[in-house]
């Protein structure tokens, strides 16, 4: 049997490339044709979609889903969940867990993806045990990613002895979660070979192209006998999104490996994508630079989105001419907090407390409130020891926590349901106020304005009618 395929252009590949922008409407053509192409799954939800649906398109993300699912009732759908985040950037309690993974899986989701930025696997605890309670009912399946970085500490030994405690936590399969693209071939050839000896799972692997060796490094980690390898449509492939689909399939074609993907659905869907490419291209929304191979990465290890960022918070400051100071900066305050990988949120606080201390001219003269609870623990354990004096300079001699941090979240879903019981339909939208209270609400008011509007109208209309 050959590579299993997921694509995914209608998530990370248009979060990675244009901000997540890609509308409902957008979606469906194309999610029409990918469901008769033969993938293995299609990932189409969550990371950063939820969000972006509620604060920039004014669309329903739970509606985009049964949308998805109706345009697509031959292949699973994937999506990423943070953990104990959810898809949000706090811990939220152990029962908003549950209930968000119940509703995934309820409203059309096969694949849950949980991961950790930590790689703390205390805080997928609740994602995997919720998951793994509904899966039989809803065709539900728990896939746990290991976040992939490089460090001292992050060695092959380190990411071996996590999976195999993955594997006892009660994963269906394993995801190597490659966000930056920093993992090279011949060391992913490695990984997964000694992974495979290991565990039994069926193994993943996620990369990015921004730093130009994810095609290598997918080609790798294949002849290793990775299980399944994410890629992206041609339209959204390449830079800092995933290696392109159409051209995997083209390699491995009657090979031992070749996917069997149908190419003339992947063609048609491509023609349906590129119209939407070359929208954003006109608009700027999609910044050329985000399709460039940024071989820099391999030695900051900054993520493509995490670029973008800083770039954009520079500017702000006008200070552009910081840029390779800053990138300079950040493998020391990762340094300084134990080595996180960079993956959100760890890679926004990183970035920002980087590009904070070559402002300030003065190493962490100020903080941003994520690091200081980071400090404090309150994001889980770090996965090194993290420089004391940097702590005591932040902290002080605040408390340290050293148990999950969700045991100190009280459950948080019937308060929340109280507090919108006006605007909220159903336990989706509950959901929403409590990932995202402010442009939930603020979405959630204009529904039942426009609904209300909409009554208004047909009122008058019946009451012409009688009159005439």
């Amino acid at each position: 049997m050959g590579v299993k395929i997921v694509d995914t252009c209608l998530r990370d590949g248009h979060q990675s490339l244009v901000a997540t922008r890609l509308s409902t409407a957008d979606i469906l053509p194309i999610a029409e044709l990918l469901d008769n192409a033969g993938y293995h799954a299609l990932e189409v939800w969550g990371g950063a979609t939820f969000d972006s649906c509620l604060r920039f398109l004014n669309e329903d993300p739970w509606e985009r889903l049964r949308l998805i699912r109706k345009a697509c009732p031959k292949t699973k759908l994937q999506m990423l969940f943070r953990g104990q985040n959810i898809l949000g950037y706090r811990h939220y309690s152990d029962e908003l867990v549950e209930m968000f993974v119940k509703k995934s899986l309820e409203n059309g989701i096969n694949i849950i993806r949980v991961f950790d930025a930590l790689n703390d696997l205390r805080n997928l605890k609740s994602a995997v045990d919720a998951t793994n309670k509904y899966k039989k009912e809803f065709d539900g399946h728990c896939q746990i990613a290991l976040s992939y970085t490089t460090s001292p500490v992050h060695t092959v030994e380190y990411y071996v002895e996590l999976a195999k405690e993955i594997e006892q936590l009660g994963a269906d399969s394993l995801c190597i979660k490659d966000m930056a693209g920093l993992l090279l071939p011949n060391d992913a050839y490695e990984l997964i070979s000694r992974i495979k000896k290991e565990v039994k799972l069926p193994i993943e692997l996620h990369t990015h192209c921004t730093g130009g060796v994810a095609e290598m490094t997918i080609m790798s980690a294949i002849r290793a006998g990775v299980d399944i390898v994410d890629t992206a449509l041609s339209p959204f492939s390449g830079g800092t999104s995933q290696p392109c689909t159409e051209s995997l399939q083209y390699a491995l074609q009657g090979t031992e490996y070749d996917p069997n993907l149908n190419l003339e659905y992947l063609k048609k869907a491509c023609e349906k994508l590129t119209v939407v490419k070359d929208r954003f291209l006109e608009s700027k929304t999609l910044n050329p630079k985000a399709l460039t191979t940024n071989p820099n990465i391999l030695k900051y290890q900054v993520p493509g989105g995490m670029l973008s960022n800083l770039m954009s918070q520079l500017k702000e400051q006008g200070a552009m001419d910081k840029y390779e100071e800053v990138l300079k900066e950040i493998p020391r305050v990762r340094k300084d907090f134990g080595y996180p990988p960079l993956v959100t949120p760890l890679s926004q606080m990183v970035g920002t407390q980087a590009v904070m201390n070559v402002l300030f001219k003065e190493r962490y003269k100020a903080c941003p409130k994520e690091i200081i609870e980071y400090l404090k623990g309150n994001y889980g354990k770090a996965p090194a020891e993290v420089n004391e004096e940097v702590r005591k300079k932040i902290i002080g001699d605040a408390p340290i926590i050293t148990h999950r941090p969700a045991d100190d979240i009280a459950p948080e879903f019937e308060a929340m349901k109280a507090k919108y019981a006006e605007i909220c339909e159903t336990d989706e939208d509950v959901l929403s106020c409590a990932l995202f209270e402010q442009v939930a609400v603020k979405f959630l008011e204009g529904r039942k304005a426009a609904k209300l509007a909409e009554s208004q109208e047909n009122e008058v209309e019946e009451f012409n009618i009688f009159i005439g």
